[in-house]
């Protein structure tokens, strides 16, 4: 199993719009990112982070360069940031 790791800096007063693009895109990552396995939504105080599951690390880089990352998840979700987005590829051992 892989993992995205996305972590953002979302102030309190937008997370509601936040976790909206969340929702809003969940079933087409799962339904058609190839090697989609899940994604979970993380609130923290601090931040928020969105950490999607894969079967390869090559299918977890392949979706940050797909449309639907690219155009409509970081289209929706620029707008809220407050700093660019940490991303990070773990592999479970």
């Amino acid at each position: 199993m892989v993992y995205l790791q996305i972590t953002l800096k979302i102030a309190d007063t937008n997370r509601a719009a936040a976790a909206g693009i969340y929702q809003k895109y969940k079933a087409p990552f799962l339904n058609t990112i190839n090697g989609a396995k899940s994604k979970e939504l993380l609130v923290r105080e601090e931040d928020v982070q969105v950490l999607h599951g894969f079967d390869t690390k090559e299918n977890a880089n392949a979706y940050l360069q797909c449309e639907l990352f690219t155009a409509d998840v970081v289209g929706g979700l620029k707008p809220l940031l407050e700093a660019s987005p940490d991303v990070r590829i773990y592999q479970v051992a």
